[in-house]
């Protein structure tokens, strides 16, 4: 083989040669009075926002709004996307993941939640400021990010690092 030959590996080994990540996707939702909604998983310690992961060839905006129905029992159709946040491989995540955050409206204060009892403990709708305090420190940007993005019409990325 020549400097100038190329050795082209078959499509199906070439895909499976390249990095892979992990995609979730949550929605954030408000009150009327601007309070937001966050859930209490049973297998961490930080609270968050509803969603989870998306499933293979799920859409991601589809699988917010399935893990939403499933998680606190809304219905509804994500909107813009607010936030795209990353972060590496950490304990036993063994990949990156990517985080997308849509922007799944305003509910009455009122709303009736129906926890998914199997994952989560807990809901509460929160001050900003409160509900950043009860986030993961390492992805607590992603409230404060959403709350701009959806004030400016504009998308934020989040790079996070332990």
């Amino acid at each position: 083989m020549t400097m100038t030959e190329r050795v082209w590996l078959p499509p199906a080994e070439w895909y499976a040669s390249l990095p892979s990540v992990l995609v979730a996707a949550g929605g954030l939702i408000t009150g009327t009075s601007g309070d937001v909604l966050l859930v209490k998983p049973n297998y961490r310690e930080h609270w968050g926002f509803p969603g989870g992961m998306v499933d293979e060839g799920e859409p991601p905006d589809e699988a917010c709004a399935r893990e939403l129905f499933e998680e606190v029992g809304l219905s509804v159709n994500p909107g813009r996307l607010l936030v795209v946040g990353w972060t590496p491989p950490l304990g036993d995540r063994l990949r990156p993941m990517l985080y997308l955050l849509f922007d799944c409206g305003t509910v009455p204060d009122d709303v009736t939640i129906r926890l998914q009892v199997e994952e989560l403990d807990d809901h509460a709708f929160l001050p900003p400021e409160q509900a950043t305090a009860r986030l993961e420190p390492m992805v607590s940007g992603r409230l404060p990010a959403a709350l701009r993005a959806r004030e400016s019409g504009q998308a934020e990325y989040l790079v996070t690092a332990p």
